[in-house]
């Protein structure tokens, strides 16, 4: 499990006015929208190591959305650094599931890195 909450996400005052400030509307950003949505429908495996590590992911990535919407560039840094740990993890504990299960978390994966990918680019061109 994450050891941050929301409230670490948030940030303090001081951030929002640095040089630095993250441009986007998290509400109206698609990316966005599609993480929460995969977040919300991704799949319990039969791993109880794995569906703990996704839990984990799940928390970083709704972090590093709340740290955007609150303009804080060292909680969404710290956030994405979290989803990276656990998405190695996960990479790790994946060899041991089936080749359904294996193709069903993949897509997720890809979906969720895709995203995130995207939101990083946009955030690197304002």
């Amino acid at each position: 499990m994450s050891n941050s909450f929301y409230s670490d996400a948030k940030g303090s005052d001081s951030d929002k006015g640095t040089r630095n400030s993250i441009e986007m509307n998290v509400k109206e950003n698609i990316n966005a929208s599609e993480i929460s949505n995969i977040t919300a429908t991704f799949p319990q495996f039969k791993s109880t190591a794995l569906n703990t590590e996704v839990t984990a992911l799940k928390y970083s990535l709704q972090n590093y959305l709340y740290a955007i919407d609150a303009n804080n560039i060292s909680g969404k840094n710290k956030a994405l650094k979290d989803f990276e740990k656990s998405y190695k993890k996960i990479q790790k504990l994946r060899q041991n599931l089936n080749s359904d299960d294996n193709e069903v978390l993949n897509r997720y994966l890809v979906r969720l890195k895709s995203n995130v990918s995207a939101i990083e680019d946009s955030i690197k061109r304002n």
